[in-house]
């Protein structure tokens, strides 16, 4: 092999790893990446150098039936876990989930809503007010729901956080493990 040769050969393979930056490489780590978010559903917590659960939900704690056996952010119908996509672009992967409440779940926070007062809520306060009847503050708070004359009520909630897409030590790992095996391919050829 000559000198010239050896030059087109590294152009060659320079081409080769540009176009493995473009294209191959961000859609092979997009979608390990979305695979990563995709078990942070399943296992209930975010891993970053290890698992860190989720705090438990209210539902899981209170709930019988099906409804207590979901885990944290996770329902029958499981729209946030199954919402996060990558979107490719050269040199370049973003991971995001486009589901309108996925933001303050990820960070946590104070929210705040406004939900209308209709005959059935009142009616459902009223059972909930004789159901804790032994509680009287809990009590009184259903029944001033009940009882209330305003249209609309502000409820006002902290959200825990239960990360679940964000930059961790596995996904560095992952991506870093992609690149070299990528490159190491091409050189090799």
């Amino acid at each position: 092999m000559n000198v010239n040769d050896a030059v087109r050969e590294l152009r060659r393979k320079e081409k080769e790893i540009r176009k493995a930056f473009n294209r191959t490489l961000p859609r092979r780590i997009g979608a390990k990446a979305v695979n990563l978010v995709n078990r942070n559903f399943r296992e209930g917590g975010f891993y970053d150098g290890g698992l860190h659960p989720w705090k438990r939900t209210r539902r899981q704690d209170s709930a019988k039936g099906a409804a207590g056996e979901y885990g944290p952010l996770l329902s029958r119908r499981n729209r946030l876990s199954r919402s996060s996509e990558y979107v490719a672009e050269p040199y370049k992967v973003t991971i995001r989930n486009a589901v309108e409440y996925a933001g303050i779940h990820n960070y946590g926070g104070r929210m705040t809503t406004h939900p209308r007062v209709t005959a059935k809520m009142r009616k459902m306060a009223w059972r909930m007010y004789f159901k804790a009847a032994a509680a009287p503050p809990e009590a009184l708070k259903w029944k001033a729901i009940a009882l209330t004359r305003k249209q609309r009520l502000d409820v006002k909630a902290d959200m825990p956080r239960r990360q679940f897409i964000g930059p961790s030590r596995e996904l560095r790992e992952m991506t870093r493990k992609e690149t070299e095996k990528e490159i190491t391919n091409i050189l090799l050829k």
